[in-house]
């Protein structure tokens, strides 16, 4: 139970810095980590949006969504994963998709409603 904790403890201070970032995000990143594949990217995605749930910064209903797709994009010139939710149970039309914003190495950026 305590190695669970320290775990979901961990995972959430990864997270709070920039959940929910706006459109105005940071894109910009330095990691030196090897790439990881679309699956992996699909998998830490799957995680952050199961803390955010937990951490009630998204409804609960986003639990139970799966991945809608996963895809490198470019941002500033640089590489990262999109991974795009949607919840068509939500409806506010402008905060049925949700976005997460991985490094190519798979760590968390940011997530929010815009793609941007």
């Amino acid at each position: 139970m305590q190695l669970k904790i320290l775990i979901f403890g961990f995972l959430l201070s990864l997270f709070s810095a920039t959940v929910m970032a706006g459109s105005d995000h940071d894109h910009g990143h330095s990691h030196s980590q090897e790439p990881v594949d679309q699956v992996t990217a699909k998998m830490r995605a799957t995680k952050v949006v199961a803390v955010l749930v937990e951490t009630k910064k998204l409804d609960e209903s986003w639990a139970s969504i799966n991945v809608s797709s996963v895809e490198k994009k470019m941002f500033n010139g640089e590489p990262e994963w999109v991974a795009v939710f949607v919840n068509d149970k939500i409806t506010d039309t402008e905060k049925r998709k949700f976005y997460v914003f991985l490094t190519l190495g798979g760590d968390y950026i940011a997530a929010n409603f815009t793609g941007n």
